[in-house]
């Protein structure tokens, strides 16, 4: 397993509850569910690729 980095993030108290209202419903803690939201938002925007079932899709060859 490669090696995780640590980083502090400040967030408002409001996010704060929010984030952990959000992460108890899907049954997560709240950095699981950081880590989901920011992995999920940069599958989205093919910056992620992690294996290859994230891999973005192929080009569409132009058409005739």
């Amino acid at each position: 397993m490669a090696a995780r980095k640590s980083f502090l993030l400040r967030l408002s108290p409001e996010m704060m509850d929010a984030l952990n209202r959000w992460a108890k419903d899907e049954l997560r803690s709240v950095n699981a569910q950081i880590e989901y939201l920011l992995r999920e938002s940069l599958r989205r925007q093919k910056r992620y690729i992690k294996n290859q079932d994230d891999q973005p899709p192929s080009p569409e060859p132009p058409s005739p």
